[in-house]
């Protein structure tokens, strides 16, 4: 290989839709399709980023492996793994890059291999390494090192607690604010470059063994991956939404965040641009029905361990989203410096929405364990103490507004929706006391219980005959679409026929689903937004309740059809621009084509989706 150094030109960053995700099950980092790393929060999900370009420019932080001359790319990842590898072909020749993060051992490592097929390509190497989410330049110098990647030193970048270190056959050198390199690569070469975080005041983690961390992470995304049940028409999308959300799990808490991401906007330009490295009560237990439902037992028994931590104390304190370790402090603040993603300002660290009173998120955390127990997990003394606790404070303070499934920043409302979870939560603590044996007075539960319903179908029906979104409008929601799938009533219901039918004429967006209608002013805040995937997945699953089976099918083709190369997807879809739009990857999105796949498999008249 040989090299020079000279500045790169500074693009913005990629189109959303352009990134793939790595990662380790402690943090991730994303990647665009010219090989630019270009968001990695260290050492966790929710920690301060060091890569920062996501939202602003390279200066805020990034790392670029990628081709000098223009080239054309293909991308996949390793089937059912976050293992990906990028193809760059040239006028001069084609290489491959792979880059990994070990799902193994203490430290959090990046590897990053150069594989040379035909020709000649020459690569640009730039490390710009920035703590505090793209404004804190750390200290970098070199220290000795012996590893096996073919240098005898490793550039070292340390700033305050952290410290990140860059191993390589060939180091970038410093050129103004950055570390750059160009080098060519031959037919038949190999790079190796591996970049490894740690705590400041420790020694750099020792080099290892690539090969066997590569062999051993594709083992272990193997083993999970293909013991997933459905085998259906969608097995590729279900399998690697399953990877997608177990990369999005912490494998030392056992915290389910909702996005590898923050700040990423709703609408270009606009103010939507939320936090959405944490871990939200709702999004995880959606999680967790979709791994019990593909077969996944144990996630559900580490997910309960991690609930009991986080909410553990007064019932009327619990939030509805904790930090991944489950602390509860996520003040929302605005990080001025960053310029955002396409100039979508402002960048909100924290999320204000934790001190919100959302009523439906008790309901999904009880459907999620009652499935569970459903699937052979059986309760602990502590974890059912929790649930009678929980759910007796909601059966004293349900008939309250609240700022609902959306996170609303408007004035709190009755809304339908967050009614009907209420219901859910009261019924699936009676079944566990009915079906389960567990112990505790359901009189009460079943009275309230009642109360709710009748409140649902009394308030929450427009005069004409369908669900509405809150007692003071005759607007819909997509919320309302899930009260057939929680069983809140039946799909035959006129009342949710009726519903869907609204939907579709009120919110549905060149063939997708918007959450509601920004218009109504009922969120309080200014802008607009795209459709919403979950939402659309949530239509799928709602034209296959009522026998619509072939709107089902063509709308999730539809679907499946809009994940990128790799098969991600992210919160939302602008259908004009044809781009995608909010979060990246999105838990809420992955889980529901999850559920939609599973809906299309499950019911009586299916015919080539199966479950196994």
């Amino acid at each position: 290989m040989t090299g020079r150094d000279e500045p790169a030109d500074r693009p913005c960053p990629a189109p959303i839709e352009d990134y793939a995700m790595l990662g380790d099950m402690r943090t991730a980092a994303l990647v665009s399709s010219a090989g630019s790393l270009d968001w990695l929060c260290l050492p966790r999900f929710d920690s301060e980023a060091c890569f920062a370009a996501l939202l602003g420019t390279p200066e805020n932080g990034r790392w670029l492996l990628g081709t000098v001359e223009p080239a054309t790319t293909t991308r996949s990842y390793e089937a059912g793994t976050l293992v990906l590898r990028a193809e760059h072909e040239t006028a001069d020749g084609r290489v491959a890059v792979e880059d990994f993060m070990p799902t193994t051992g203490d430290a959090t490592h990046i590897v990053r291999r150069i594989v040379g097929l035909s020709g000649e390509v020459l690569m640009r190497h730039e490390w710009i390494l920035r703590f505090g989410y793209g404004d804190a330049r750390p200290w970098i110098h070199r220290i000795p090192d012996h590893s096996d990647l073919g240098s005898d030193e490793m550039l070292v970048a340390t700033a305050g607690p952290n410290a990140v270190g860059l191993r390589g056959p060939r180091l970038p050198h410093p050129h103004g604010l950055s570390h750059v390199d160009e080098f060519a690569v031959r037919e038949g070469e190999v790079a190796t470059f591996v970049m490894s975080w740690w705590p400041s005041h420790l020694p750099p983690p020792p080099p290892f063994d690539v090969a066997r961390a590569r062999a051993t992470t594709l083992a272990n995304y193997h083993a999970w991956t293909t013991h997933a049940r459905y085998r259906g028409r969608y097995a590729e999308a279900v399998r690697t939404s399953l990877a997608v959300l177990r990369g999005l799990t912490d494998r030392d808490t056992g915290g389910i965040v909702a996005a590898a991401t923050m700040g990423l906007p709703e609408q270009l330009g606009g103010p939507r641009n939320w936090d959405y490295r944490y871990c939200w009560l709702r999004d995880a237990s959606l999680t967790l029905e979709a791994f019990l439902t593909c077969g996944y037992r144990h996630e559900a028994a580490t997910w309960r361990d991690w609930l009991l931590r986080a909410v553990a104390g007064d019932p009327s304190r619990m939030q509805i989203m904790y930090g991944v370790d489950g602390r509860r402090d996520l003040t929302e603040r605005v990080l001025d410096h960053l310029p955002g993603y396409a100039g979508s300002r402002p960048v909100l660290l924290g999320n204000a929405a934790s001190d919100q009173r959302q009523l439906d998120v008790l309901g999904e955390v009880m459907a999620a364990l009652q499935m569970a127990r459903e699937h052979g997990l059986a309760e602990s003394e502590d974890s059912w103490a929790l649930q009678v606790a929980l759910v007796d404070h909601l059966a004293d303070t349900w008939d309250r507004p609240d700022n609902g499934l959306w996170e609303i920043r408007g004035p709190a409302r009755r809304f339908t929706h967050s009614r009907a979870m209420v219901w859910v939560a009261l019924d699936r603590a009676i079944r566990g006391v009915e079906t389960h044996g567990l112990e505790a007075s359901v009189e009460r539960w079943r009275e309230v219980r009642d109360a709710v319903r009748e409140d649902v179908l009394t308030r929450g029906v427009a005069p004409d005959g369908h669900f509405r979104q809150h007692d003071e409008t005759d607007e819909v929601d997509a919320s309302l679409l899930l009260l057939a799938t929680t069983g809140f009533v039946e799909a035959d219901d006129p009342r949710y026929i009726k519903t869907v039918e609204r939907i579709e004429r009120d919110l549905l967006r060149d063939g997708f689903v918007l959450r509601y209608r920004t218009a109504s002013g009922v969120d309080g805040l200014a802008g607009d937004e795209s459709p919403f995937l979950a939402c659309s997945f949530w239509l799928v699953r709602a034209y296959a309740l009522l026998g619509r089976r072939d709107d089902a099918f063509a709308l999730m083709d539809r679907l499946v059809g809009l994940r990128n190369e790799v098969g991600l997807l992210s919160e939302e879809y602008d259908p004009k621009a044809r781009r995608f739009l909010g979060n990246m990857p999105q838990a809420f999105s992955h889980l529901a084509l999850i559920d939609a796949a599973v809906e299309l498999a499950g019911r009586p008249e299916r015919t080539d989706p199966v479950l196994r």
